[in-house]
C-alpha cells in the first residue's frame, strides 16, 4: 500500500436547483402545478396571483338560493327545474355527498328485525370490512374484542353476510362465491365443489380435468364455470370506498375551427403569476440590507418560476403541434389512422432531447372530439407491412388480432401461429412472439384457454 495523488479529469453534469426544479415543474400535471402554485403563493410574499374566473363560476354565483329551497319542495323531482335566463340548473348539481359502502350497510342494519346489541355488533362488523369487502379479521378476534360467544360472533357475521350487495363480509374469495351461490338458490354440490377445490383449474380453463375429477362430461364442467364467472370477486365494487376519484384535468383542448385543428392550451386552472410591485420600494431602500437581500433572493425565485411555468407550456404546445400535425388523420377519421410515432421522431423534429419529451407528456391529457386521450397513447411502434411503404401501427394490429379472435371458432381457436398466417395474409408482417405478447397485453387468453366444449 502506497499513498499517492493522481489528476484526473471527467465530464459531469451537474443539475443546479433552478434546473431541478424546471424539470420537476415539466413533468407536473396542469393539477398539480396549481397545487404547487398556491403553495409557493404562500411562502414567498413577492408572488401575486391573478385568477382567472369563469363563466361557469360566475353563473353559480347568482342562483337564487332562495328560489333553489322553493324549488326542492316540488314532488317529481326529475321533471322540475329552476331557470336562469341562460340556462338550466339542476337540484342535483348540488349534491355532493358520496354514500361509502359502510354507510349502505349500516342503514340496511337499522331496518333490521334484530335487537340493537345485535345491531351494534353487527356495525362493529361492518367497520372490519374492507375496501374490496372483505371481512378484515376473524370471527375469534372479534369474539375476544367484543367479550362475546364465538357462536354470537358468527351469528352477526351472517347477518351482516345477507345483506346487500350479496357477497359482503365474506372472509376470502371461496367463502364470497358460496354466498352468491347460496343467494341463486343453487344447491347442486358439483358446483360448491369446484369453488372449494377447484378454482385454479377453473382459471386456467381446464375443464377437462375438473370433469374427471367431478366424474361429469366436459360440457357440464364447463356450464358449472360460466356460472361461477358471473359472479362477483370483489363484492364492494360500484361503492364508494375511501378511496377519492382522481379527476383529470386536460392540459390542452384540441378542436376543429371551420375545418382546421386547432390547440387551445387549458391554463384557465392555473393562475397568472407576477411581481408585486411593493417590493421595488424596498429594494431602492439602502437602510436596510438584510431585508433588501432576503427580498432579492425571493425576487430572483419567483421570476425563475414565472419563467419556468411559461416555458412548459410553450414546450408542451409545441409537442402537441408536431403531433397534430403527425397524427392529423386520426383526429379526423379515428383509431384506424394512427400513424406509428415515437418519442425520438418528435424530441428529433423540436430539436430537444427524448427524456424532455417524456417528461412533458407523463400523466397528461388532452380533450378531443372522441373524448378525452392520453397523451402517451398516441405514441405507438410501428410494423411493417408488405410490399409497403407506410408502417402500421401497433394499436392498428391489436384490433385487427381482436377482430381474428373473435370471429374464431370458439370449439377450435386460432393458435399465435395461425393467427401470425392471417395477419400476414392482409400484409401485415409479424411474429408469433409478437401475437402472443399482443395478446397477453390485451388481456387476451392462449387458444387452449378460449376452448370452448
Amino acid at each position: 500500500m502506497e499513498f499517492k495523488l493522481n489528476l484526473t479529469q471527467e465530464q459531469k453534469l451537474i443539475m443546479t436547483q433552478q434546473m431541478q426544479l424546471s424539470v420537476k415543474l415539466l413533468q407536473m400535471s396542469n393539477f398539480e402545478i396549481q397545487t404547487y402554485i398556491e403553495k409557493e403563493l404562500q411562502e414567498n410574499p413577492v408572488l401575486d396571483a391573478e385568477y382567472k374566473k369563469n363563466d361557469n363560476d360566475k353563473a353559480q354565483d347568482e342562483i337564487d338560493y332562495k328560489k333553489l329551497i322553493k324549488h326542492l319542495e316540488f314532488d317529481n323531482y326529475g321533471h322540475s327545474s329552476y331557470h336562469r335566463d341562460d340556462e338550466e340548473v339542476s337540484p342535483f348539481n348540488f349534491i355532493s355527498a358520496k354514500k361509502s359502502l359502510k354507510e349502505f350497510l349500516k342503514e340496511q342494519i337499522i331496518d333490521l328485525n334484530e335487537t340493537d346489541y345485535i345491531k351494534s355488533m353487527c356495525e362493529y362488523i361492518v367497520e372490519n370490512i374492507n375496501q374490496r369487502g372483505y371481512l378484515g379479521t376473524s370471527i375469534e378476534d372479534i369474539a375476544e374484542e367484543l367479550t362475546i360467544s364465538q357462536e354470537l360472533s358468527q351469528r352477526c357475521l351472517e347477518i351482516v353476510q345477507s345483506l346487500e350487495p350479496t357477497g359482503i363480509g365474506a372472509r376470502d374469495i371461496k367463502e364470497c362465491l358460496k354466498i352468491q351461490l347460496i343467494e341463486k338458490d343453487l344447491k347442486d354440490e358439483n358446483i360448491f365443489k369446484i369453488v372449494d377445490e377447484y378454482l385454479e383449474l377453473l382459471a386456467e380453463n381446464k375443464y377437462n380435468v375438473i370433469a374427471k375429477k367431478l366424474k361429469i362430461t366436459v360440457q357440464k364442467a364447463q356450464e358449472y364455470g360460466d356460472i361461477i364467472k358471473t359472479l362477483e370477486p370483489k363484492p364492494s365494487r360500484g361503492f364508494y370506498t375511501g378511496e377519492e376519484t382522481k379527476y383529470i384535468v386536460p392540459e390542452a383542448y384540441i378542436k376543429k375551427i371551420d375545418g382546421e385543428y386547432h390547440i387551445i392550451m387549458n391554463d384557465g386552472t392555473i393562475p397568472k403569476l407576477n411581481i408585486n410591485g411593493l417590493y421595488k420600494k424596498i429594494i431602492n431602500n439602502e437602510d436596510d440590507k438584510q431585508t433588501v437581500k432576503f427580498v432579492k433572493e425571493k425576487l430572483n425565485s419567483a421570476v425563475f418560476l414565472i419563467k419556468s411555468i411559461n416555458q412548459r407550456e410553450n414546450t408542451i404546445y409545441n409537442i402537441l403541434e408536431k403531433i397534430l400535425e403527425i397524427q392529423k388523420d386520426y383526429f379526423e377519421f379515428g383509431d384506424e389512422y394512427l400513424k406509428p410515432m415515437t418519442l425520438k421522431e418528435i424530441a428529433d423534429n423540436l430539436e430537444i432531447h427524448e427524456s424532455t419529451v417524456s417528461r412533458a407528456i407523463r400523466e397528461k391529457y388532452i380533450h378531443t372530439d372522441k373524448g378525452t386521450i392520453k397523451i402517451k397513447d398516441l405514441f405507438t411502434t410501428g410494423i411493417s407491412r408488405v410490399d409497403s411503404i407506410e408502417d402500421v401501427s401497433t394499436k392498428i394490429i391489436k384490433k385487427e388480432i381482436q377482430e381474428v379472435i373473435n370471429n374464431e371458432d370458439k370449439k377450435k381457436p386460432l393458435s399465435d401461429q395461425k393467427i401470425c398466417q392471417l395477419l400476414k395474409e392482409k400484409n401485415i408482417d409479424i411474429s408469433r412472439r409478437t401475437i402472443a405478447k399482443y395478446r397477453e397485453e390485451m388481456g387476451i387468453k392462449s387458444s387452449s384457454k378460449r376452448k370452448r366444449f
